[in-house]
């Protein structure tokens, strides 16, 4: 008898986790590159790697919500919460250009959701520098507000 409960306990552990995973995939359509709403996420990162390789964190920063409830999480420091506590981060992490260097972008996947008002994006970054090469992956969540795709969460690891 002790048997047969555990195969029944791990038959519905199974069709649990498989009824779970098929209502995320459900609720997230993978969109091809040629669909109009990853060509403009994609092109709200091209634009923020633009203002980075030119030293302006400024610019970099219209790329995030430009609210208290943005989260900015990453492997090196604690989490961040808020636009303006995110900027001071990033100017004190990099004053310099030099500091900075030439960063690159590689993304991996993207999902929207199937509103396309919502989007998961993940990819590879690379800061090349005179002395170092640091790179990691980023991990987003961004919502279409006002028409314009801006990141909400940001975790970022380094490797």
């Amino acid at each position: 008898m002790p048997i047969m409960k555990s195969v029944f306990y791990l038959l519905f552990f199974a069709v649990t986790i498989l009824l779970v995973l098929y209502m995320v995939m459900d609720k997230h359509e993978t969109v091809k590159s040629e669909h109009p709403e990853v060509k403009n996420i994609i092109s709200v990162l091209q634009e923020q790697q633009k203002c980075w390789n030119n030293g302006d964190i400024d610019g970099f920063m219209q790329g995030y919500w430009n609210s208290e409830d943005l989260v900015f999480t990453s492997t090196k420091h604690i989490p961040t919460y808020g636009w303006q506590n995110t900027l001071e981060r990033y100017k004190n992490s990099y004053p310099t250009l030099e500091s900075m260097g030439v960063l690159k972008f590689e993304f991996l996947h993207i999902a929207v959701d199937t509103d396309n008002i919502s989007a998961d994006l993940n990819g590879c970054w690379e800061l090349v520098r005179k002395e170092d090469n640091p790179k990691g992956e980023f991990f987003l969540k961004l919502k279409k507000l006002d028409g314009n795709w801006k990141i909400t969460k940001d975790s970022t690891t380094s490797y």
